[in-house]
């Protein structure tokens, strides 16, 4: 896509939805056919209807939304296993729609009341169809409207009946003849006398104007029971042309397809007359859709252009009509850039009009009673070369809730949730009150673990990182930020994990003047669930090899979410891959400094498990999820540099391992302190399940040149000099782990190995395994990092006594807990 056009991108599909105009859900038990989701078709005509162009395009859509097979028989049975609630409540947060109006006048069987829509959507409004009205008066089926969902305006079907050529002269003595022909035909009563239609839609129109409701006219195309010659917009002129209804305001739905140039003349035209494009959009092809709405706007102000969905009986029917909208909307608005009948700002503007304000003005939809979406403006597209979450201050007023993150001990990502006017107003200068235990709990309790030093007894305050606050890509109206853990306001807590890598990040700066950067290597597996025998089970999402690209399609709607959020977060993908598990993916972020990489791989984690949940799968990065496929690793490429320059690498090729001195030292430390560092690095029993001989993931105490066996390597990726090592990976840290206590270590090994000038030892070229004999293993179990790093002096002075306190006595509580329970480990992926 062009640069030119990111801003308008962004802007479209981050774009609040008003759905003006949709009808009533069904429940699952309904007997309408599912086909009918894709066409207007009824009876034997359904049959053809997969091999429409919408049919193929949408059922792909669905599929890739639910992560279910693309088949209907899979996506039923997903549908099946969810219940209408929950895939309603998917296909509407997919959608983005925060308001819509519903025609309950279309009675479908088994349809959801009106106001049970309240549960799915956060805003719902009625239309009235006046000729089901008129109907059920005369079965005497009427009952007073109740007042728990507000009518918006009216709506007209005469199209449907006998067409759009309305008399708007019809006389009290030919309706009551009409009325008499009606009523001889007995109940149920269905309407198709001319002169009662015409007569009631005026009589209509005149409450529309007592109420300052709209009315909604079909026109266009439509199921088999309309003639389409009548469905014409321009059979209206003579009622638009009539001074009694010069004040009205009269919406023609579904683009009046295949009469789109028709209706925009006449919006163009007569100030009463605005357009809705529902029904046409998604049903038509691409190309149609595209030119559809083009020509709505050939002639017609986009002040009076609107969006719907024009959503019936399935949720799915939302979700494919605000999909399809977006994606129409930007092609037609950039091509109107490129043509030069708009700017930028000005379509910028186009897509809040068309998508939300048009229809908010024109049905009064009280801007109080809806939700947001919050919509970004060119400042917060600008990313800021240092990775910087971006504030959005200009949709401030757009935020509901704020989550406020912390990564305790165990590696677990916690939050707290603020109303965004309490966050603004106490908590980003006062912070949150938090437990001191929060520091102390295991991955297995809730609770202080004994031997930590904390209890349940104090308090600190969670303060809010501002600099890391960032709008939330998969749910409306949320912030997400970042916290530190302060003692009070201004005053940090010496177990805080940022305010840790803070610490010894400035230590590396002050001694030696060089920052550590990160880039994280992001293995997970997705799942799907599956009951056997009456019991739930988590089962790979795919069962396909290493970087296969059938693998790589069958997720690729997943992936592309999770790469268009990690932007939306100024996070940078370097590359993604399936890996070698049955399910597992790994995405690769590119390298920053040490504390930016920290923070981005922590809502990298949330946006993988976030996006994941969306599509009905379950994402985790636990260490070894299957005791027999592959373990999940968060490998760690770590290099160091002096003003803006790689200091880690030599500066030409005399050195002999291509690492400058500098290097070399900071690697050794890191080498030397490895055991001990294992117990930041992989911190939980699972951890070592992984970490295996002939697994890649570093089983013996050594480094290697692009040796994929030792849990060192150096690394020469493409761009750089030939012999040359610009950075060195660290294979023996997981999911599990908190990166900013994992970093530290890191950080402070590395000091250790320059402050003491320490020396590195020949690299290993083989498979380590085959000299296991002259090599020392790593620990095999969390019980020996952990009685390592009670050895290790230096880390505990760098790090502090009492964080480390803390953290031997949660692994302790791991250890304890884990070989207590045998299969407890498999509760893991829930949590990581």
């Amino acid at each position: 896509m062009d640069e030119k056009y990111a801003e308008l991108r962004l802007a479209v599909e981050t774009a609040e939805l008003v759905d003006a105009h949709a009808h009533n859900i069904v429940p699952l038990d309904s007997t309408i056919p599912f086909l009918s989701c894709f066409s207007e078709a009824s009876g034997k005509a359904l049959s053809f209807v997969p091999s429409t162009l919408n049919f193929k395009r949408s059922l792909r859509d669905i599929a890739e939304l639910y992560g279910s097979e693309l088949s209907i028989e899979g996506i039923q049975e997903y549908r099946n296993s969810k219940g209408i609630e929950t895939i309603s409540k998917r296909c509407f947060t997919a959608a983005g729609i925060s308001s819509v109006l519903i025609d309950d006048g279309f009675e479908l069987e088994k349809m959801l009341h009106i106001e049970q829509h309240k549960n799915i959507v956060p805003f719902v409004g009625r239309i009235l169809r006046i000729e089901h009205l008129a109907e059920q008066i005369l079965d005497e089926k009427w009952e007073e409207l109740d007042n728990a969902v507000k009518v918006f305006g009216l709506k007209s079907i005469a199209a449907y009946r006998s067409g759009l050529e309305i008399n708007p002269n019809v006389t009290a003595k030919e309706f009551e003849d009409a009325l008499a022909e009606v009523l001889l035909d007995g109940n149920p009563v269905r309407i198709t006398n001319k002169n009662f239609i015409d007569y009631i839609f005026v009589r209509s129109l005149e409450v529309a104007l007592s109420f300052d409701w709209p009315i909604q006219i079909h026109t266009g195309f439509g199921d088999k029971d309309l003639d389409l010659r009548q469905a014409n917009p321009l059979h209206l002129r003579n009622l638009l042309e009539d001074d009694r209804f010069l004040d009205s305001r009269i919406v023609l739905l579904h683009a009046s397809y295949p009469f789109s140039r028709e209706a925009s003349h006449l919006a163009s035209i007569y100030h009463q007359v605005y357009l809705d494009f529902g029904l046409a959009i998604p049903k038509l092809s691409v190309h149609g859709m595209i030119s559809t709405v083009k020509e709505l706007l050939e002639l017609a102000p986009i002040k009076k252009v609107m969006f719907s969905t024009d959503g019936c009986a399935f949720p799915e029917t939302f979700y494919l009509g605000a999909k399809r909208a977006r994606e129409v909307v930007f092609s037609v608005l950039r091509d109107a850039c490129n043509e030069g009948d708009l700017s930028i700002p000005e379509a910028l503007e186009a897509v809040t009009d068309i998508f939300s304000e048009n229809s908010k003005k024109l049905y009064k939809i009280d801007s109080d009673a809806t939700y947001r979406v919050p919509r970004h403006v060119s400042e917060t597209l600008k990313k800021s070369n240092n990775h910087e979450k971006q504030e959005l201050s200009s949709t401030q007023q757009e935020i509901v809730l704020v989550r406020v993150l912390w990564i305790d001990a165990s590696g677990q990502h916690r939050c707290r949730v603020v109303p965004r006017i309490r966050f603004d107003n106490f908590v980003k200068e006062n912070g949150l009150g938090l437990t001191c235990a929060s520091m102390a709990m295991s991955s297995s309790m809730d609770g202080p673990a004994e031997d930590t030093n904390l209890t349940g007894t104090g308090e600190i305050r969670l303060m809010p990182d501002l600099s890391t606050r960032c709008r939330i890509p998969w749910v409306m109206q949320e912030e997400m930020v970042l916290a530190d853990m302060h003692l009070k306001p201004g005053h940090a807590w010496e177990y805080c994990p940022r305010e840790t890598l803070r610490r010894v990040s400035k230590l590396l700066k002050q001694e030696f003047n060089l920052v550590m950067n990160a880039g994280f290597e992001n293995e997970f597996y997705l799942l799907k669930s599956r009951v056997r025998n009456g019991e739930e089970e988590w089962v790979p999402f795919d069962t396909s090899h290493y970087c296969s690209t059938s693998a790589y399609d069958a997720a690729s709607p997943i992936l592309h979410e999770i790469v268009n959020s990690l932007d939306s977060l100024n996070i940078d993908v370097e590359q993604l891959h399936p890996e070698a598990g049955n399910g597992q993916f790994e995405i690769a972020l590119r390298y920053t400094t040490c504390t930016n990489a920290a923070d981005n791989l922590i809502y990298a984690r949330e946006v993988v498990r976030a996006v994941a949940r969306k599509h009905g799968l379950l994402a985790t990065f636990m260490p070894k999820y299957n005791l027999d496929d592959i373990g999940s690793g968060s490998h760690v490429h770590i290099s160091l540099s002096e003003n803006g320059h790689n200091v880690f690498a030599a500066s030409d090729g005399s050195s002999k391992h291509g690492m400058s001195k500098i290097g070399q030292e900071f690697m050794a430390g890191v080498l030397h302190h490895l055991p001990s560092l294992l117990a930041f690095t992989a911190p939980i029993p699972n951890s070592y399940d992984r970490i295996q001989p002939n697994m890649w993931s570093g089983a013996y105490l050594c480094w290697g040149k692009e040796n994929r066996e030792a849990p060192l390597r150096t690394a020469c990726p493409p761009g750089v000099p030939d012999g040359i090592v610009s950075n060195f990976e660290i294979k023996a840290l997981d999911g599990c782990g908190n990166p900013y206590l994992a970093l530290a270590a890191v950080l402070a090994s590395g000091i250790h190995g320059l402050r003491t000038h320490l020396s590195l030892p020949d690299p290993i070229d083989d498979n380590p395994d085959m000299l296991r004999d002259k090599l020392q293993r790593l620990p095999v179990s969390l019980t020996e990092s952990v009685e390592a790093l009670e050895k290790d002096a230096v880390l505990e002075a760098l790090l502090g006594e009492k964080l480390l306190v803390a953290i031997k006595g949660v692994r302790k509580a791991e250890i304890k807990h884990y070989s207590q329970n045998k299969d407890a480990y498999k509760k893991l992926i829930h949590y990581y």
